[in-house]
This record gives C-alpha cells, sequence and structure tokens, in this order.
C-alpha cells in the first residue's frame, strides 16, 4: 500500500509564482498538485502557511561545531553527526553536502591533521543504518596549502557520494588573506598566537603553498573528474582568479571576495554562491564584498548556510523581499543549488520530483518552520 500525505490550503511556492493550492505526497514523490483552498478529508491544513521546496545546503561547517563544541572539546562523532542531521531538519534543510578539509599539515609542530576519510565513513555508516532524517553528500575542501592533499584525495572515489570538490588556496597573501593584517587578526584572535608564532606560520604556509601549489590544483582537478564531483573555487578576488576557475572547469564560485570576481563568474558562467550570514548582517565579517551588494547588482546566485544553519530560510526570503520575487529568493536556497550540484530529481515542487518540501509560517521579518519532509516522510 501506498503512503500518501496531502498538504492543503497552503500558499505554493512553485517556480512561476506563489498560488494557494494543495500538494500530494505519494510514497518519496509529488503525485499531484492542485489549485484551490479547499480542505479534503485527510489532508493537513497548512492554513495558509508557505510550502516549499526543502531546502539544498551545498557549503556548512555545522558538523564541526557539534563534534568540537568548545576549543579542544571533542564530542563522539556519531552522537554528533546525529545531532547536526537532526538540526538542519528542524531548520528546513533536507540535503546537505558536509563540508570536510582534505589536506593536512603534519610537519613540525602543527596539529593540522587528517580526519576527513574517517568521517566520511561515520557519515556513510549512519546514513545506511536509517539513523539520518535528511539527504546527505560530501563535499571535500581541497586545502592547497598542505602536504598530505594528494594522497587524502586517493582515498576517495565515484562510490563515496562526493558530490563537491572544492580548490581552497589559504596560503598567506593569498586570496581572502591577501592582506596579512586581516590574517594576523584571524589567527591571533583565534589561535591566541603571539606576534612571533605568526610570523612563524606565515613562513612556513607560504613555503608549503609556493612549493605544491601547481601540483595540488592539478590533482584537485583530476579527483573532482574521478569521482564525478562538482568543482567548485573558494575565495576568488581577481579576474584572473576567476580566468584560473574556469579553465579547470570549476561551476560553482564559493564566496567570491570582491565584485570584480563576481562579475567575472557572471562573463566565465559560473554560478556565484555567497554566505546567508553575511546577507542578514549586512556585511562580510572579514571585509569582503556585501552579499548584498551582488544581490541588487543580480551577481548572486546561491545561498550557503556557511556556518550558521538558520540562516538559509531568513537569507532567502531577504532576498525575495529585497527582490520583490518570492520564487527568486527561495530558488537561491532550492532549484539553483540543485542545478549548480547537479540534482535534477530536486529542487522545486513539481510533479514526479522527491518529495522534499517545507512548511513555513512568516511573522514579520522572521520565519518558522512548522514541517519538514524528506523524499515524503515527515523528519521534523
Amino acid at each position: 500500500m501506498m503512503e500518501q500525505t496531502i498538504l492543503a490550503n497552503a500558499r505554493l511556492v512553485l517556480p512561476d509564482g506563489v498560488r494557494r493550492g494543495v500538494l500530494v505526497m505519494q510514497d518519496d514523490r509529488i503525485a499531484r498538485i492542485d489549485s484551490g483552498s479547499t480542505v479534503p478529508a485527510g489532508a493537513i491544513d497548512c492554513e495558509g502557511d508557505l510550502v516549499m521546496p526543502g531546502l539544498i545546503e551545498l557549503h556548512t561547517d555545522n558538523l564541526e561545531r557539534h563534534i568540537e563544541p568548545r576549543p579542544g572539546v571533542h564530542w563522539p562523532h556519531d552522537a554528533a553527526i546525529i545531532a547536526h542531521d537532526a538540526e538542519l531538519a528542524a531548520l528546513g534543510i533536507t540535503t546537505v553536502f558536509d563540508a570536510l578539509r582534505v589536506g593536512s599539515v603534519v610537519s613540525g609542530n602543527s596539529n593540522y591533521g587528517e580526519y576527513a576519510r574517517q568521517l566520511a565513513d561515520e557519515i556513510m555508516t549512519a546514513r545506511a543504518r536509517g539513523l539520518l532524517r535528511i539527504s546527505h553528500f560530501l563535499h571535500l575542501r581541497a586545502e592547497i596549502c598542505s602536504e598530505t592533499l594528494t594522497s587524502e584525495l586517493a582515498k576517495f572515489g565515484a562510490h563515496d557520494r562526493v558530490g563537491i570538490v572544492s580548490l581552497m588556496d589559504h596560503t598567506p597573501g593569498q586570496r581572502q588573506f591577501a592582506n596579512l593584517d586581516a590574517l594576523r587578526a584571524y589567527m591571533r584572535g583565534k589561535y591566541g598566537l603571539t606576534e612571533d608564532e605568526f610570523l612563524a606560520h606565515v613562513d612556513a604556509q607560504t613555503a608549503i603553498g609556493n612549493r605544491v601549489r601547481a601540483v595540488h590544483e592539478a590533482a584537485t582537478v583530476t579527483a573532482a573528474q574521478a569521482m564525478g564531483a562538482v568543482l567548485a573555487s573558494h575565495d576568488d578576488t581577481t579576474a584572473d582568479h576567476v580566468a584560473a576557475s574556469a579553465d579547470h572547469g570549476a561551476g560553482l564560485a564559493e564566496f567570491p571576495t570582491t565584485l570584480e570576481a563576481a562579475v567575472a563568474c557572471r562573463d566565465n558562467r559560473i554560478a556565484v554562491m555567497m554566505g546567508a550570514p553575511n546577507l542578514i548582517r549586512g556585511g562580510s565579517h572579514s571585509g569582503n564584498v556585501a552579499a548584498h551588494d551582488l544581490a541588487e547588482a543580480d551577481l548572486l546566485d546561491i545561498l550557503s548556510s556557511d556556518y550558521v544553519p538558520a540562516s538559509l530560510l531568513g537569507g532567502a526570503l531577504m532576498l525575495a523581499d529585497l527582490w520583490g520575487d518570492t520564487p527568486r529568493g527561495i530558488a537561491t536556497v532550492t532549484s539553483a543549488p540543485a542545478q549548480a550540484a547537479g540534482l535534477s530529481d530536486r529542487g522545486a515542487l513539481a510533479e514526479g520530483l522527491r518529495a522534499d518540501l517545507i512548511r513555513v509560517r512568516r511573522s514579520g521579518s522572521s520565519a518558522a518552520v512548522r514541517g519538514t519532509w524528506s523524499s515524503g516522510r515527515r523528519v521534523a
């Protein structure tokens, strides 16, 4: 017997507009969408709430927060993964690409060690055991300025649900850290380094980056192709950075730091993803270009919650208000990330697609998720 759920008297956020209607889920698919405000017997009366596709998160550090809730405090991974998954479900996120760093520094006194392969196995084991509420993929953040990148990448293959591989270059003097004063404030504030310790860090990392950059970039591009993953750039700052990303075949630009880079991405047909915290706070916490400015310039395609999962829905609704177009705002966290990640089975309310959807009630500038369905199953 097929399982059926009916959401009625809802304001459905469809690709071409918002209209009052009824949505029928049959097993794990959207079976039917009808107009009207009637509430059939056995249906859930949504009382005029918005019903929209489940949110799709392409880049989040949230799992790291659960694994290390305080500096130096390490939480059991199984419990952290389950808590991370439940938090995202409650916030309306039904597909997540868990970001894991690959590439470590193991020389000297560094504790910048390898962890991605073990954590990926733990996430996939939890998924296989039915412990997770939503759909999980992997996002490998390939750290160019590292000593072990190629060996760590070699431990992943096409069977690992790696959907995105991003080129990350955090070498001092490069990209986001082109300004050493900004890096100094970040490193000394986060890790409590003395000035001498900071300068030693800069010298060591610069030497590594200069030695391995070309080899590691080439290895990352090759690995992404072998895994069938989308290649993303990270922190593009100049038009030359974007040109290099385009040459590598990048289809997604994570957090370009300048207007120049965002314009170049548009010229090269690379989707621009910005942080929802940047949008909601009114600017970047590290002095980069404001997401709001890119939105007003029609240079923003996708939002990511980055380090605040609750920001994803709020940011999309802010864009909906800014643009005066609810479907367009919601698309930045649904259909646009689905398209960028190559997921053709989700991201919109349409018959035949996965029944990943959420019920949302707005109150002024705030919004609350009142129900989350993943593959037709209510998970929050």
